[in-house]
Formats: structure tokens, C-alpha cells, sequence
């Protein structure tokens, strides 16, 4: 425990004061907040912090040395047991603490996070929730200060201009005109709509802690509305829904039947197959539910032949052009067949369309929710991402030979990656609504009470079964987590020259790190460094590019005498490398993993695969990359940027080798004939930023699949070696940069395939929008 943290405990204080260097704020210390609900000192040798959130309000009220009015800047770090935490700051002017206008800010691992707000007028008291869950935390800085309206207003308008959709493509000096102009035309006062643009930026909330609130802001078409929609559909194709039964909870069973019963979308049949339950209730309420509709067919299975078996009896009983598939104790929307319906109209060539997900609780209530990415071949590979509600086209799953005995407890993980084999990309489509409802905890018991984790098992086969066939050379082991696979792809008989391209000026303390560690702890067997050397002029620098070069002829120097642009001198580089497959690697980069190279040369020999990334931490162990999100900000972020090294990440996507848009070339491999193919990194208009995100763009563009794997490791000390952009240059040069991206990509940039309409762009969390 730190020093701060023992001060807090002893002075019951929750501020750590610390001064800022560039920015003309009136500084007030915030003293005196008082634990007024769900709050409790925690022993810090037992449980590591300072406070215990005992329920899901927990609160701090200041009523002394309150905040003047005018402009002010929260600022807060904490450490917390959470996935990830949001504080809320709410102000009484007189009227009491009013819920809906909390001031909101999502916090950002291991650093302090700052927002501005505004204060009308004198306060009366102020409250401070740190967190919205049971949990330990303990604040390492919480400070507001005031701000002048200069100061304020600048940086207003810079975080509208980078992060507000609204703004993309206005200069920071146009922002506020802009806002006044559009205030002048709603009829309110410029600084209301300018914090509510402001606040939007903020609007991104825990899947964990806000999925109810998420709902409630959801607009569903109104049933006469879906009813016109419906009439006007020229094909309503019949959607046969499948369903094996085998001992469900009976009130579980009645939920999963009359949500069919509840489709506003009525051209559906409901296939029925009991697998001799023993529960005699059961076959009672399956009559019952087949007396009330004729669309309702039941199968009584004489003998019980596990899911597959029974599966296939109910697939026998189909007679629409398409098949959804269904499980005794879930539940689908009343809207899920119409958005099928809906799809298929859009889509009339398509061979498999899948959904978004959440569960259910005991008490029936919506939580986890799965926003799933478009077709990601990868993905499919390393987990069942697909789930429910999974719709095939009827004569496929009869090609197939429908489920396969033998894979019991995935066998809808074989069955996705069977059908996808016969399918183009453009025919498998994803649905971006939550259309189904899992059972948490359904099914659960059996490997709770230590039986063999069959499914994982039955998973690991179907995925080795799926590809051996093809790749006889291919290994196929089970993944960090339940249900996750890593797939081992074969190298060349002759592995390939990798050459290694490292661009620097100076800095040895950084480039010898970074060479030595490549060299030390690299199992691949072929490979060449080239060291970009961009006019060093540093003694120690010098010294040790020639006693690396000395010392290992696996290293290079070339001389690139020219102003830096990263575009143009790995550009040069590849012109002189002499191997097969291109790496683009920053000079404060340090692997992890001796294999890192290997996976990642065995990920870019697939000829299907264009660039491959890895998986960079920072030196605190919190991850810096793992993989590229279009969007966010405008142009791209790092996904799950600043979440700790162990995380499973989204839906365990932290430890998956999955398809993404783009990745990083601070760390990047690809064929030099891809590289080349696409016109390599972009000089003119890219020479610092995005040039790599551009050029996964070109080589996604050019046909290939881009790839991220967790199984590369490596630190990454980013960008110390060029700096910051912290002058009037370098931020046109920035501002350049991200106009050449949205005019040339904007489509794209709105769009990820990797992504989910649902989730943020705002952050790099996978948080709800």
C-alpha cells in the first residue's frame, strides 16, 4: 500500500493535491469529503485498498471549500477491483441532488482522467460517487479546479472537434462559432448546447454496471409499425425454429415457448423434438403449447440420444426455407424473427445470419451483453462467437448432414464452422440486435460439480476437424479460457527471411533495449534486422550501431539522410530488405515471448492473411495495443487500451487470435509482395500517424484478412522517440492527417466490421454507445 493511500486512511481525506505544468488554473484544494453511504474503511494488509463500496450507491458529499461557479476541471485516478469504473459528480444549487444530471466520467486505468462542467451558480453541496458496484477501491487523486473562460473554452471545443461525430472536419477555432450559430437557431444559450454535445462525448457506460439504463433509451418500431413493414415485404419466407427438449425447468420451458408464440413476424413454424424426458410435466406442457397453435410440432423421441440426436429430429420436422436455432431454456425477442425477415430481405443470397445476445437472470433480468463483429473467419476458429440466434438456410444444414454425433456440447460450434466453409463472406451477415436471450447458469451444474469440462473438448475437436482436412499439418490446443481455442498454423518447409525494419535517431538508451532484446529473445530462426538510422548523430549511438553490426550479421544499418517521415523511411528500408516478409517494428519495442516472431510468421504465411499485429503492453503491465478499432476518435483507437495484462478482455477477445480492421505498425508483420501489391506506406499525405492504419485499409482492400494474436508479446514504450505533437507544426501536420483519413476512408472508419454499431467510439473499452 502507498504512502497516499495510508495519509487518506489516517486524515479521512480523499484528495491527493498534485500540480499541473501548462495549464492557467485557479487551484483549490478539495478537503473534507465525508463517506455518507455504502462506504466503509477497508483493513489495506487484507484486501490491498482504502475503501469498500458495500452496495451500488455508494457516496461522498463535500459541503466546505466548495467549487465557485464558473468553469471547472474534475480531475480523478483510482484503484479499483473492477473490470472497469465511472465516478458521477452531483451539485445542489439549492434544490438537492438531482439523479439525471449527474456529471459522468468514465476513468482510465492507471492515469488520471479530467473532464470539464460547468457551475450555474453558489453550491450548496457537492457529492462524489466513486464507483456504481460493490467493490474495493482507493483514490489516488481527486482535485476540481477552476478554470479561466479562455482556458475552458479552448478545450472545449478541442475535445469536440476530436471526439463529437457532429464536428468531424471542423477546426478547433470554428467550434464555438458553430455552436452559437446552431444555439441561436434551437433558441437556448450556446453554453447549454455545447455542454450537451460535451457530455455526449462522455456517453459510454460498463456493459456491467448500465445495460438496463442502455435499454431503457432503446426505440423499438411500434408493433403496427412492424405489422405495415412486414406487409410490404415482397418474400416472407417461412422460419422454422428448432428446439430439443430434454428436462428443462418447466417455467423456463413455458418462457422459451411463448416467446415464439410472441413473434410480431408470424411465418414461422416451431419444430419440436423431446428427447425422452423423464419428467412427465414436461410432454404435458409440450401437448398443451401444440393444442394452442398448428404451427407447433412435436417429436417424441422414444430413446434419449443427447442434443445432436434430438437437434436432427426436430430438423426433420422444418418445413421453412430457413432454420433458427433454439435452446428448451432461452428465449427470443418479440422482434427477432421480424429483423430475420428483415435481413433476409436485404440479404437474399444469404446462407447463415446471426444476431446480438444477452442473458438472463433468476429473476428474468437482461444482463452481459454479446455485441458481436460482422463475419470473422478467426474469430470462429478460436470461439463459438456466433451463438445465438444462429439462422441457416434449410437445404445447407441438410447438405451438411445437420449435427454430427459425436460433438455433444459444441455441437453448434461444428455445426457454424461447416456451413461457413460452403458460404462466400458476403452470404454470412450479421444482425446488429440483441435478438436472443441466454439462461444464466442453465446447464451449469454438471461442470460445477468437477465433471469434465466435455464442451471445451467437443469444441477443440470440431475446430482440428475442421481444419485438418485441409492444412494436415495444423495444431489445434485448447485456449486460456473455457471454450477458446489456439490454432497452430504450419510454418514453409524453408521458414522465410523476416527482415526486421527499425527506424531511429539517436536515443541508444532506447534502440539498444529494443535490438538486443530482438536479438536475445527471438526463437525464429531466420531473420534480419535493418536499422533504419534517420541522421544520428549521437557518439553512443554510432558506437553501438557498429558493434551490433560486428557482432551479429544478422544486423544492418542503412542510412536514411532525409527529414523524418516514418511513411518514407520504412519504404526505403523495404527496398533493401532482403526477406520474404516485411516487419515493421518501432525502436522501443521489447519482446516478451521468445515464439513471438514464429506466431506471428506462422499467422502471415496463410495466404489469406495480410497484416498480422501483436500484443503490446505498457512497462506497467496494462495493455497499449491489441489490435485497431476504426472510429474512435474519428479516425481509429487501440482496443482495450489500458486494461490489465491478465484481462479476458471483451468476451475473452483478449486472448483470442482474431481478424481486425487494422494494427498497429509498431509492431507489424506482412509479405513484402503484399506490401508491395498495395504501393506500401503512404509518404505524401501519412509521414507520422495512420500510415499503418491506411495501409491495412489498402491490403483489407486488396482482399486479404488482417490479424491480430495475443501469442506475440511485447512491450512497447510508445512514442518516446519522436515526442509529442506539442507545437503549432506538428499539430497542422496531426490535424493534416486526419482530414487525408476521413476524406479518404470515412466509410470504413464509420463502419468496422471488426466492431459493433452498438459499442462506443468514443472509447477503447467495448463499452455500450
Amino acid at each position: 500500500m502507498t504512502m497516499r493511500n495510508s495519509q487518506l486512511v489516517e486524515k479521512a481525506s480523499v484528495l491527493l493535491a498534485k500540480s499541473l505544468q501548462d495549464t492557467p488554473l485557479v487551484r483549490r484544494p478539495i478537503v473534507d469529503f465525508k463517506a455518507r453511504n455504502h462506504l466503509v474503511r477497508t483493513d489495506i494488509q487484507t484486501t490491498g485498498y482504502v475503501w469498500e463500496a458495500t452496495g451500488e450507491d455508494p457516496q461522498f458529499w463535500l459541503t466546505r471549500h466548495l467549487p465557485l461557479p464558473g468553469w471547472q476541471m474534475l480531475e480523478v485516478a483510482m484503484e479499483h477491483d473492477q473490470p472497469s469504473v465511472a465516478i458521477k459528480l452531483y451539485l445542489d444549487t439549492g434544490q438537492g441532488f438531482v439523479e439525471e444530471e449527474g456529471i459522468y466520467l468514465p476513468l482510465k486505468s492507471g492515469r488520471v482522467t479530467k473532464r470539464l462542467f460547468y457551475v450555474p451558480k453558489r453550491l450548496k453541496a457537492l457529492r462524489f460517487d466513486p464507483m456504481d458496484t460493490e467493490g474495493c477501491f482507493s483514490l489516488t487523486h481527486l482535485r476540481i479546479a477552476w478554470l479561466t473562460p479562455m482556458f475552458a473554452h479552448d478545450r472545449l471545443a478541442q475535445r469536440l472537434a476530436n471526439m463529437h461525430h457532429a464536428y468531424r472536419g471542423v477546426a478547433k477555432g470554428e467550434v464555438l462559432p458553430e455552436l452559437r450559430r446552431q444555439a441561436r437557431e434551437a433558441g437556448v444559450h450556446w453554453r447549454e448546447l455545447a455542454l450537451r454535445h460535451y457530455e455526449a462525448t462522455f456517453e459510454r457506460q460498463t456493459a456491467r454496471y448500465s445495460y438496463n439504463k442502455w435499454l431503457e433509451g432503446r426505440r423499438e418500431l411500434s408493433a403496427e409499425r412492424v405489422q405495415r413493414v412486414i406487409e410490404k415485404l415482397p418474400r416472407k419466407p417461412l422460419i422454422s425454429v428448432v428446439v430439443p427438449v430434454y428436462n428443462p425447468r418447466i417455467e423456463w420451458l413455458r418462457e422459451c415457448l411463448e416467446s415464439v408464440l410472441a413473434q410480431h413476424y408470424p411465418h414461422w413454424q416451431l419444430c419440436i423434438a423431446d428427447d425422452a424426458s423423464t419428467n412427465a410435466e414436461v410432454r404435458q406442457v409440450l401437448a398443451e403449447f401444440a393444442q394452442r397453435d398448428s404451427r407447433i410440432q412435436v417429436d417424441y423421441r422414444q430413446h434419449n440420444g443427447h442434443i445432436c440426436a434430438a437437434s436432427n429430429s426436430a430438423l426433420e420436422l422444418a418445413q421453412g426455407e430457413f432454420v433458427a436455432l433454439l435452446d428448451h431454456d432461452d428465449c427470443l425477442t418479440p422482434y427477432a424473427l421480424f429483423h430475420v425477415a428483415e435481413a433476409l430481405h436485404r440479404h437474399p443470397d444469404v446462407g447463415l445470419l446471426y444476431s446480438d445476445e444477452d442473458k438472463l437472470n433468476e429473476a428474468g433480468e437482461r444482463f452481459d451483453p454479446h455485441f458481436k463483429p460482422q463475419w470473422n473467419p478467426d474469430l470462429l476458429l478460436a470461439q463459438n462467437y456466433i451463438g445465438h440466434l444462429a439462422v441457416y438456410r434449410t437445404g445447407l444444414l441438410r447438405e451438411v448432414g445437420g449435427f454430427r454425433e459425436g460433438f455433444e456440447g459444441s455441437q453448434d460450434h461444428d455445426l457454424a464452422l461447416r456451413v461457413c466453409e460452403r458460404l462466400a463472406p458476403e452470404q454470412i451477415v450479421h444482425v446488429p440486435y440483441v435478438l436472443y436471450h441466454w439462461r444464466a447458469g442453465a446447464g451449469s451444474t454438471a461442470l460445477e460439480s468437477g465433471e469434465k469440462d466435455y464442451t471445451s473438448t467437443a469444441g477443440l475437436k470440431a475446430v482440428h476437424d475442421n481444419l485438418v482436412q485441409k492444412i494436415p499439418d495444423v495444431q489445434v490446443q485448447l485456449g486460456h479460457f473455457a471454450n477458446t481455442y489456439q490454432v497452430r498454423w504450419p510454418l514453409p518447409e524453408q521458414p522465410p527471411l523476416v527482415s526486421l525494419m527499425i527506424p531511429t535517431r539517436d536515443r541508444v538508451e532506447i534502440l539498444k533495449p529494443c535490438v538486443d532484446a530482438i536479438l536475445e529473445r527471438t526463437d525464429y530462426p531466420r531473420l534480419e534486422v535493418l536499422i533504419l538510422d534517420n541522421q544520428s548523430s549521437c557518439t553512443a549511438t554510432l558506437d553501438y550501431m557498429r558493434d551490433v553490426t560486428s557482432r551479429d550479421k544478422r544486423v544492418r544499418v542503412l542510412h536514411w539522410n532525409e527529414p523524418f517521415n516514418y511513411s518514407a523511411i520504412n519504404n526505403f528500408g523495404a527496398r533493401y530488405a532482403r526477406g520474404e516478409i516485411l516487419g515493421l517494428v518501432n525502436n522501443d519495442i521489447e519482446p516478451i515471448n521468445s515464439e513471438w516472431l514464429d506466431e506471428m510468421v506462422r499467422q502471415v504465411c496463410r495466404p489469406e492473411i495480410g497484416c498480422v499485429g501483436a500484443k503490446l503492453y505498457y512497462p506497467n503491465d496494462t495493455v497499449q495495443h491489441a489490435g485497431v478499432i476504426l472510429g474512435i476518435g474519428g479516425v481509429a483507437g487501440h482496443a482495450h487500451k489500458y486494461f490489465d495484462r491478465n484481462s479476458p478482455g471483451y468476451f475473452t477477445r483478449l486472448h483470442l487470435a482474431h481478424n481486425l480492421s487494422a494494427v498497429t505498425a509498431a509492431c507489424l508483420l506482412l509479405r513484402k509482395a503484399v506490401f508491395e501489391e498495395v504501393g506500401g506506406l503512404n509518404e505524401e499525405h501519412l509521414a507520422i500517424a495512420f500510415n499503418d492504419v491506411d495501409l491495412c485499409l489498402k491490403v483489407r482492400e486488396a482482399g486479404y484478412r488482417n490479424l491480430w494474436t495475443p501469442y506475440a508479446e511485447l512491450y512497447h514504450h510508445e512514442s518516446i522517440s519522436r515526442g509529442a505533437d506539442d507545437n503549432a507544426k506538428k499539430r497542422a501536420r496531426a490535424a493534416g492527417e486526419v482530414a487525408y483519413m476521413r476524406e479518404t476512408w470515412a466509410a470504413q472508419l464509420d463502419n468496422d466490421p471488426a466492431y459493433n454499431p452498438n459499442l462506443t467510439l468514443v472509447h477503447e473499452d467495448f463499452s455500450l454507445r
